[in-house]
């Protein structure tokens, strides 16, 4: 225990400026691992030692051959006094590199792809960014498809998605402040927001969560959601996830934080409001009066993903002389039959399509989605033909399915599927008023749910007493001259999203 102590400290002690001692730490911290290269050589004067120490894999062999190594075994260092600076400016053909002076510090930029030079007579070690992660290229986006604006989506790379934002940002006052997460995973994340339209308090807020996640690894982007959240109990998400380039810079220019995690295909945006996973990324792209059209459907599927089939059971099982005479006669034709109570129908139509849309994931290619269409067919005719369930009931359930995927935010469909459960037992055992009250407490619980300070429910709830109004960007889009406007998060004084000047040319 007193050895491992011994070695903590000494990895977060200061380089001995000593090279033999410096470099046999680095041997000893790094023995066993097949995948380090050391490489010791002769500075030109067949005197000078030194060693470059990186991890196969991660880093550009050939560019530290050509611009480190090279250059410093065709260079005489005998006679010179401020070797470290002389190295650095006269020597070395690369222009990305840094002084170390600390074991911690030189470790975690070994293990991140960089590589190590020390330099027998020099005071500190040498960091060279000669990353070379093996990655896959920027493709499309697959879970926020659209018909119409940009394909490209973010990829595991943590410095292609912050170029991809930057590529769309090109002004000074777009920041993006990097630091890690994660005690050993050393995971780099990147805060960025317009300078001039954050909301200072938001932002710090923001720093001093991420400055308190402790945790042994960080590996995507939804571990560090669930480790800063302030309400983790509640299954509405409290941040916006989006593989979307134009999206996350939308977000930034309302004045919102986008945080960008190492190795995630993806970034979460902060702070949110329900109604923007309702916004899909084409609705600005397109005709106000198309985009307005499918945001309002939206919202409708959404009240039918959750609401239809608890509904269905409460009236067809309760309260039956709340249908026509003519439908309930049709409901109960199609019911006769059909042995099992009207909520176990239910149940095992949705347990049924909940197991299909499981599998479809996890089997691999296109074969996914044809298991899912067949079997939902060949299932659903045979519970039918078997009489274990009504033809009123198919079309409930595939109803409600489809609502459930026209949210374009998958996890907050997600909590959709999950709360359609809730309603259907509560209306079972209640009826139309359990349905009712658990529809009350639902908004309830939205009501004051908040992300970071800013209530969830903004501008359904708070907006009037906030002087906050968005109706130009909620459940329709106005034309974009007429959408002047900021949101409340932006900073104060910065609201305006359009120049006085524009408007005057306008007229």
């Amino acid at each position: 225990m007193e050895a491992r102590y011994n070695r903590e400290q000494k990895i977060k002690g200061r380089l001995q400026k000593d090279f033999d001692k410096d470099y046999a730490f680095f041997e000893k911290a790094l023995e066993r691992s097949g995948d380090m290269v050391k490489n010791v050589f002769y500075a030109g004067d067949e005197k000078t030692r030194a060693v470059v120490i990186y991890v196969d894999g991660l880093t550009d062999s050939q560019t530290l051959q050509d611009f480190v190594i090279r250059p410093l075994q065709e260079t005489d260092l005998s006679e010179q006094k401020e070797r470290l600076s002389f190295v650095e400016n006269h020597v070395l053909e690369t222009v990305d590199w840094k002084d170390v002076e600390t074991y911690e510090d030189a470790l975690t930029d070994i293990l991140s792809g960089n590589s190590l030079l020390l330099v027998e007579g020099c005071e500190k070690a040498i960091s060279l960014s000669t990353k070379n992660f093996p990655t896959r290229g920027v493709g499309e986006t697959t879970q926020e498809m659209v018909l119409r604006g940009p394909k490209d989506s973010f990829t595991e790379s943590f410095r292609t998605n912050t170029a991809l934002i930057r590529r769309r940002i090109r002004d000074p006052r777009l920041k993006m402040e990097h630091t890690k997460v994660g005690e050993r995973s050393k995971t780099d994340i990147a805060i960025c927001y317009v300078e001039d339209l954050v909301e200072p308090d938001l932002l710090a807020r923001v720093k001093e969560k991420i400055g308190a996640i402790s945790l042994d690894g960080i590996f995507d982007g939804g571990m560090v959601e669930q480790l800063m959240e302030k309400n983790p109990w509640t299954p509405f998400p409290q941040f916006q996830y989006t593989e979307r380039p134009d999206k996350a810079a939308s977000g930034l220019l309302e004045g919102r934080i986008v945080l960008v995690v190492d190795n995630s295909p993806g970034v979460l945006l902060l702070p949110v409001t329900y109604g923007m996973f309702f916004q899909s990324g084409d609705d600005y792209y397109t005709r106000s009066l198309a985009a307005s059209f499918a945001r309002v459907l939206r919202f409708a599927a959404a009240i039918f993903a959750v609401g239809f089939p608890g509904l269905y059971v409460a009236v067809a099982g309760f309260h039956t002389e709340m249908l026509p005479t003519a439908f309930l006669l049709s409901v109960a034709q199609a019911r006769t039959g059909i042995v099992i109570p009207i909520v176990l129908e239910v149940l095992l139509m949705e347990f049924q399509f909940e197991l299909l849309r499981e599998a479809g994931i996890h089997i691999p290619g296109q074969l996914g989605g044809t298991i899912g269409i067949v079997g939902g067919l060949i299932v659903g005719q045979a519970a039918v033909d078997a009489g274990l369930v009504s033809t009123i009931v198919v079309i409930v359930v595939s109803f409600t399915a489809i609502a459930s995927f026209v949210v374009p935010s998958e996890a907050f469909g997600a909590v959709f599927r999950l709360l359609k459960f809730l309603f259907i037992l509560v209306a079972a055992v209640w009826g139309i008023y359990g349905y009712l009250l658990l529809f009350a407490a639902l908004l309830f619980h939205l009501a004051q749910l908040e992300s970071f300070g800013v209530p969830y429910m903004l501008p359904s709830v708070c907006g009037g007493h906030l002087d906050y109004d968005t109706r130009q960007d909620e459940y329709v889009r106005y034309p974009l001259r007429y959408m002047k406007k900021r949101p409340l998060f932006t900073r104060v004084g910065r609201r305006v999203r359009r120049r006085q000047s524009e408007r005057r040319r306008e007229h």
